[in-house]
């Protein structure tokens, strides 16, 4: 017998038509699958043509660029130009806003095309993440940077293993897993799982010490509940744990005994990383805050590199070492 699953589109489809909506957004989701699928090709036969090193320049963040970095945010850049729907778009790669349908858009997005970059020379995963925001259709646009709040979708892709996660505002989260049709396919709902017995902890443990004091002692009274799990890709980290439960934490750093080292506000990228898991990471049923224990869909970001630190996750623990971070 032949098994048909349904794909993402029909999916989305029936989504648009049961809340009534246009299908604007249709063909922006379209924009951003074509980019996606294309950054999974150039990835998995990156090896064969020499496309896996350094580029050679340094991004608006201070870090090497990869040859995948510039690949993957120019596929993205032209998919979502051609789309026609995105007022402007903010990009890991590029310091400055990019304006592309500024008069007849109806999108804001913010995307890093390609999460978790050290791990391209090895194979291993990485992530295209991104978050969409409406711009106001009722009045005047101020075209000011939208805090998580105020996104209507967020979603990630970890390639090369074929999986893509969306959330919508008010309707769940979703993940999707692509065929030998290059379809994503088969809808699931994700929920954070209530019981503690699959909840994993995930955070780069070479920077333990480096945390404020508070939060050294919270994993050191905590960590050994749990089991413990890192791969350097927040895209991939927080795969995990929207499917185990637990919690993904970047804290700042600020105990770091060269002073050039520390990140007082925190390292992940607010628009762009950290507002796209808690917004996924609220529709499954958990929460995310910032160091100072604010949640964090409540930032308003002031400029478009905005960085934070993140503790996202299962709300029993999220809640907790928040309270402690309000605190400190």
């Amino acid at each position: 017998m032949l098994q048909f699953e349904q794909t993402f589109m029909d999916f989305l489809i029936e989504h648009q038509e049961r809340f009534n909506r246009t299908y604007h957004f249709l063909i922006l989701m379209n924009s951003i699958l074509n980019s996606a699928k294309r950054i999974q090709f150039y990835y998995q036969t990156g090896a064969l043509h020499g496309s896996l090193g350094l580029a050679g320049s340094v991004n608006v963040q201070g870090e090497d660029v990869m040859q995948m970095d510039d690949i993957a945010n120019e596929l993205v850049k032209h998919y979502l130009r051609r789309s026609g729907r995105v007022v402007h778009a903010v990009s890991e790669e590029e310091e400055e806003i990019i304006p592309m349908n500024v008069e007849g858009g109806r999108y804001f997005v913010y995307y890093d095309p390609m999460d978790g970059s050290s791990n391209v020379p090895h194979n291993l995963p990485i992530g295209f993440m991104f978050g969409i925001a409406k711009r106001n259709l009722e009045g005047p646009e101020d075209f000011h940077l939208r805090a998580g709040r105020e996104y209507i979708a967020s979603g990630m892709f970890v390639i090369p293993t074929g999986t893509f996660t969306l959330a919508f505002r008010e309707a769940g989260c979703w993940r999707f897993h692509i065929d030998e049709t290059m379809n994503y396919v088969k809808p699931t709902r994700m929920a954070l799982p209530e019981g503690r017995r699959t909840w994993e902890i995930s955070y780069n443990s070479a920077n333990r010490d480096y945390y404020d004091a508070a939060v050294q002692k919270w994993l050191a009274e905590n960590e050994r509940k749990y089991a413990f799990r890192y791969m350097g890709s927040l895209a991939g980290d927080f795969h995990r744990i929207l499917t185990n439960g637990g919690m993904f934490l970047y804290p700042a750093i600020v105990n770091h005994p060269d002073p050039k080292k520390n990140r007082p506000s925190g390292k992940l990228r607010l628009m762009y990383e950290a507002a796209v898991v808690a917004f996924m990471c609220r529709e499954a049923g958990g929460s995310a805050v910032d160091e100072r224990g604010r949640d964090l869909l409540d930032v308003a970001p002031e400029k478009p590199h905005q960085r934070t630190a993140l503790y996202v996750g299962s709300g029993p623990l999220v809640e907790e070492i928040g309270g402690i971070l309000r605190k400190s």
